[in-house]
């Protein structure tokens, strides 16, 4: 009974995370647009930031809590299912193309940011706030030179930057003042509650069962967060949508290692379990095997995305063994 009684706080925390964090972003987006801030600008900082929401909550809540080894394997656990299953599913549908600026600079830049926090995790087997200034540190170095590379490319007048920006400017809806103020604040108390909810259940369920908090962080709350960027990804791949589905893949990644982690580092030091740090690495060797992928053609084929499904069941396997 307690640990059905879990599985629905767990639920309803993915629930207020997942709904709270669309609700502080489309607040957050309409008060950006009053203020006359570049549509560009709102998608690459707001908007990117609100699918790593949920990872944030659940790895803070986590780090106030003591409980540092779900605020870890959260992470590793979202970023492989990101670039292994949602990635992977898509390409069963079509093909994915990838952009020259993933393929160069964000893909090598995310392998050398989960290169770094498995130095950074080995030395002392811990994450020290000094650690999280500095991933946070790079992430405004990495934020203000993917913001700069995206004004480069409009102003030298590509066309699919041009109609990108006129995406952005459609899709950002201009609300009531009262209405953003209400969403904003709405959906912060919702994402409050929901990081509370899904660590409380969470490890509710792994104690029911016996489990470890960095399998239930891997599995359990790993899917809940990621959950929101499968269900879009998979319906843009049956349109045929699925254009920037990678950099977007690899994107939200980097955010998770260097916002979330840096943030709750710099809350409450994170201990690091071996467990943690081989997930890491197997994290970085799935990255490299699907920038190998994507060198081939600039795509990932049917075959490829089948092989990326397989890859991370094996790795489900592993975990559940171990």
């Amino acid at each position: 009974m307690e640990i059905l009684k879990s599985a629905v706080i767990l639920v309803i925390g993915f629930v207020l995370l997942i709904k709270g964090a669309d609700y502080f972003v489309e607040g957050s987006s309409s008060v950006a647009k009053k203020f006359k801030v570049p549509s560009l600008i709102i998608g690459m900082t707001i908007v990117a930031m609100g699918t790593s929401l949920p990872e944030l909550a659940v790895s803070v809540t986590a780090s106030m809590a003591g409980n540092n080894t779900l605020a870890v394997s959260n992470v590793a656990g979202s970023n492989i299912f990101n670039l292994m299953v949602v990635c992977g599913a898509c390409a069963l549908f079509t093909p994915l193309t990838i952009e020259k600026n993933t393929l160069m600079k964000e893909f090598p830049f995310s392998i050398l940011c989960a290169g770094l926090l498995v130095v950074m995790g080995y030395l002392g087997m811990s994450l020290g706030r000094v650690d999280g200034v500095i991933l946070l540190v790079i992430f405004a170095v990495y934020l203000f030179w993917m913001i700069q590379s995206a004004k480069k490319a409009r102003t030298s007048g590509d066309k699919l930057e041009a109609e990108e920006e006129a995406l952005a400017e459609e899709e950002i809806k201009i609300l009531p003042m009262w209405k953003c103020i209400v969403f904003i604040i709405g959906g912060m108390i919702a994402i409050k509650f929901g990081g509370d909810f899904v660590v409380d259940g969470a490890s509710a369920i792994a104690a029911g069962f016996g489990l470890s908090q960095t399998l239930i962080g891997l599995t359990i709350v790993a899917l809940g967060t990621s959950l929101p960027e499968l269900v879009t990804s998979i319906v843009a791949a049956r349109k045929d949508e699925v254009d920037m589905a990678l950099g977007n893949v690899i994107g939200s990644n980097i955010f998770n290692i260097l916002l979330i982690l840096g943030v709750a580092a710099a809350i409450s030091p994170i201990a690091f379990l071996m467990e943690n740090i081989i997930d890491i690495i197997i994290l970085i060797i799935m990255s490299v095997v699907v920038w190998g992928f994507a060198w081939t053609s600039r795509k990932i084929n049917r075959t490829e995305g089948i092989i990326m499904l397989l890859m991370y069941a094996v790795y489900m396997v592993y975990i559940c063994m171990r």
